[in-house]
C-alpha cells in the first residue's frame, strides 16, 4: 500500500496530479487506513503510470477515460474501439507533422535568402519576404 505522495512519486507525478485525475473520475480516491490517509494499491500505480503513458503519447484526458474504460471492462469491449481511439490520434499527429515540416521549409527558405550580415535592417530579405506573405495570408 501507498501513501499518495509514494504512489506520485512511483509515477513520476505530483500529488496534484493524482488528485486531479481523481477528480476527473479518472483513478479512485484510494481507500483510508485508521488514520485517514488515503492509501493505494498496485492496480492503482498501473493506472496512474497508464494514465501518465497515455498522456505522454498525446492522448486527450477525455481519449484516455475511454481507453481506461475500455481497459476496465474488457468484455463488453472490442480490439478495434482502442485501435480507432488510437488511429484518430495518429491522424492528428499525422496532420501536424504536415503543418510542421511546412513550416521548417519555410523558415529555411527565410534562412537561406538571409545573407546574415550585420548591416542594418532596412533591406533584410526575412523581413521583406514576411511582410510580402503577410498580404497573400490576409
Amino acid at each position: 500500500m501507498y501513501k499518495i505522495g509514494e504512489l506520485a512519486g512511483l509515477a513520476n507525478v505530483t500529488a496534484d496530479t493524482v488528485r486531479y485525475y481523481e477528480k476527473q473520475g479518472m483513478m479512485g480516491a484510494g481507500t483510508r487506513n485508521s488514520s485517514g490517509y488515503r492509501q493505494y494499491d498496485e492496480n492503482d500505480l498501473q493506472r496512474l503510470r497508464f494514465i501518465r503513458y497515455a498522456k505522454s503519447t498525446g492522448f486527450t484526458l477525455e481519449a484516455i477515460k475511454e481507453l481506461l474504460s475500455i481497459r476496465i471492462d474488457p468484455l463488453h469491449h472490442t480490439c478495434q474501439e482502442s485501435k480507432a481511439i488510437v488511429d484518430e490520434r495518429l491522424a492528428e499527429v499525422e496532420f501536424k507533422l504536415q503543418e510542421l515540416t511546412q513550416m521548417r521549409e519555410s523558415l529555411q527558405r527565410l534562412s537561406a535568402a538571409c545573407c546574415g550580415s550585420a548591416h542594418t535592417s532596412a533591406s533584410c530579405s526575412i523581413l521583406e519576404a514576411l511582410e510580402d506573405g503577410a498580404g497573400k495570408v490576409a
